[in-house]
């Protein structure tokens, strides 16, 4: 039974589920997802973290469920949300940086988050970041380095920081990535 009143809170488009009292949120983990699909997903998301072929590591994370659009390039040792991949959208020419963390999920003590993530078209997310549930990143967008997005991020901008926030505005023809 999802709480609408705790999702306002959090500024994020999240599912709040709570749990009986008496054990953390991640002892249900298994409540709504079978252990098989969790093993399944945890096994094509880990051996993609290694894969040097692009092609392949998007088949390998389509087949998790994942919605993964064209020429999206994932960097070596990224890692995905195997609980529930099926939430995360990236879509067309999307680059993910070396070792950056894309969350649907987050186990609480007294609770357990869901929402849908979203990674617009032509957008970066550079190494190191993390990248919390129920967050949706604009188009043509850069997120530095070792960034915490824990809100939505506009389009054409480029954001860092922990928490993330917006440092400026990218130029119409500015490609992302590319400072001046």
């Amino acid at each position: 039974m999802a709480d609408s009143k705790n999702t306002e809170r959090c500024r994020r488009r999240l599912t709040v589920y709570p749990v009986p009292p008496g054990r953390n949120s991640m002892w249900y983990c298994f409540r709504d997802k079978s252990r098989l699909r969790v093993i399944y997903n945890f096994l094509l998301i880990w051996t993609a973290r290694y894969l040097p072929w692009l092609g392949l590591k998007n088949v390998f994370y389509r087949l998790t469920g994942m919605k993964v659009g064209r020429n999206v390039a994932v960097g070596a040792m990224a890692v995905f949300d195997f609980f529930y991949p099926e939430l995360i959208t990236l879509e067309d020419n999307v680059v993910i940086g070396y070792n950056a963390t894309i969350l649907a999920h987050e186990f609480l003590v007294h609770e357990y988050r869901l929402g849908p993530v979203v990674v617009g078209a032509n957008t970066l997310i550079s190494a190191n970041s993390t990248v919390l549930a129920g967050v949706t990143i604009g188009s043509n967008t850069q997120i530095s380095a070792m960034s915490l997005v824990n809100t939505d991020v506009p389009h054409n901008v480029l954001a860092g920081g922990v928490p993330v926030r917006v440092i400026r505005k990218l130029g119409e023809t500015e490609e992302p990535g590319l400072e001046r």
